[in-house]
């Protein structure tokens, strides 16, 4: 392996999304470094109306801020933050915003599978298949699933992560590159509040990869290799994180391999 013309590479995977008013493909496959997963962001001032149809895609839209009336084939409700919905494709959605809005949305080719579904953001729902509690000590964080991997749909995982204050995600580190490509796309957290996403390929090499400074409206890939995360003192990690598998048969979350270095290091 090049270590310099991979570490070129991983630079190459952080991508600030537009703050402006818009609809914005912020990771395309190909045209980046990945193959499956694709990633946009939407901004609408309120009272802005927007209509899409997502073709061929699959796409889950997360609200990471303001409130959004969204109608489709299936619901016609009002979205508060956090709230999501999942479109598989060739669905039309209408949206008026009510107050300024941001939406995080995450997509990939749609084989046939998924229903048109609305979630309702509930963090005091019991633990279960929707939230979670992952890692423990400094490595806890706060798991709510968009699209968990009991519905159907073809190719994404999607959820919001909440780290611990000052604490790791994504600890210990794992990768899932034969299968899955991954984005976390962080909110809440202006700065001066700041975390770093570290991307590393080969287990054990943490000083051959790479470190990206992430804030509110950053988009970092994980396409290969190791991706864990730590927030700043005073900061708790935030991220939509995206999953899209390579086949719908490898739509599925027990396919991390942890790094044998750091696994005892929880």
């Amino acid at each position: 392996m090049n270590v310099q013309a991979e570490k070129e590479k991983m630079l190459t995977w952080k991508k600030h999304s537009p703050d402006e008013v818009g609809f914005f493909e912020v990771v395309k496959p190909l045209k980046d470094d990945c193959t499956a997963v694709h990633m946009f962001r939407l901004n609408l001032k309120a009272g802005n109306t927007f209509s899409y149809n997502s073709k061929e895609l699959e796409m889950n839209f997360a609200l990471i801020s303001g409130k959004c009336e969204v109608k489709t084939d299936a619901f016609d409700e009002t979205l508060n933050q956090f709230d999501s919905f999942y479109v598989p494709g060739n669905t039309q959605m209408e949206m008026k915003a009510v107050e300024d809005v941001v939406f995080y949305i995450g997509g990939a080719v749609c084989e046939g599978y998924g229903k048109t579904f609305m979630r309702r953001f509930d963090p005091n729902l019991p633990l279960g298949e929707i939230r979670q509690i992952h890692g423990s000590g400094a490595g806890e964080r706060h798991v709510f699933f968009t699209l968990n991997p009991e519905l159907p749909a073809s190719r994404l995982l999607c959820g919001l992560t909440w780290s611990n204050d000052g604490g790791w995600t994504s600890w210990p580190p794992h990768q899932h590159e034969k299968d899955l490509e991954e984005v976390y796309c962080y909110f809440d957290m202006p700065a001066p509040h700041f975390g770093y996403q570290i991307s590393y390929l080969e287990a054990g090499k943490i000083e051959d990869g790479v470190t990206h400074v992430v804030q509110s409206g950053d988009f970092c890939m994980a396409p290969r290799g190791y991706h864990p995360t730590v927030a700043s003192p005073g900061t708790k990690n935030a991220y939509f994180w995206v999953l899209a598998a390579f086949s719908h048969e490898s739509r599925r979350y027990d396919l991390a391999i942890p790094d044998p270095i750091y696994s005892q290091n929880k």
